[in-house]
């Protein structure tokens, strides 16, 4: 097991260092890893450089947990509701394209307020979801900058119980609520404990193996920059 409180002054510092005295904008979801993110920055840089937006499609069941952070922080916060631009785009039936969509208008509208305020984008994904490409390209993994990147998820959870996030949210089952009773782990087909016990070089489940296996192989794409194709003789 890593030093989590050393960690934690890990990422503070590298915060601090790459942000420099401009101010970031974090998209708040109402989930752990957008609330640690959160959490971190304001302990970086301060409650009045951070804030939070908050951008439900519609009616978003847990907004009450996003409402709960930017509180308890004490950050600026706008909200934006991404239904009419996503609806308007909207192309496919396909939850999936759907999902992609909702996330790439996120992207978006985080970008416009930081470059209105002369500020940085900071993402959430985690070391855990980032192997297995559990995010979108160009849309959530679209940001200047990824604090909890090299933290597992079983670390996320440690963290955040450190730094008092609210225990509602430490408690509520993982989802990217794309779409009604989704949760991250049914639609691996394996749990966040089996998921980092691999990574770390454990080993859990053989089929869990095979499948994490093949989204690692499967999600490479993700951890590139877009392909050049070199024209040099």
């Amino acid at each position: 097991m890593r030093d989590i409180k050393n960690l934690e002054s890990k990422i503070i510092d590298g915060i601090k260092k790459y942000v420099g005295k401009k101010n970031v904008f974090i998209g708040i979801s109402g989930g752990i890893d957008s609330a640690l993110t959160a959490f971190l920055c304001v302990k970086a840089l301060g409650n009045k450089r951070v804030f939070g937006i908050l951008m439900p499609y519609g009616r978003q069941s847990d907004i009450l947990d996003s409402f709960s952070v930017v509180k308890q922080l004490n950050i600026k916060y706008y909200q934006k509701d991404i239904k009419p631009i996503v609806d308007k785009y909207k192309i496919s039936p396909n939850k999936f394209v759907l999902a992609n969509l909702m996330s790439r208008t996120r992207m978006a509208i985080l970008y416009a307020y930081a470059n209105h305020k002369n500020g940085l984008v900071i993402g959430t994904t985690n070391k855990s979801e980032m192997s297995i490409g559990y995010y979108t390209k160009f849309g959530d993994g679209g940001c200047d900058l990824e604090p909890i990147a090299d933290l597992y998820k079983s670390e996320v959870y440690e963290l955040s119980k450190i730094l008092n996030i609210p225990q509602k949210i430490i408690d509520k089952q993982p989802t990217a609520g794309l779409w009604p009773n989704q949760t991250d782990e049914n639609e691996f087909g394996f749990t966040y404990n089996q998921l980092d016990r691999f990574l770390q070089g454990k080993h859990t489940d053989p089929e869990a193996e095979v499948k994490i296996q093949d989204l690692i192989k499967n999600s490479e794409h993700k951890r590139k920059l877009p392909q050049i194709i070199s024209v040099q003789q």
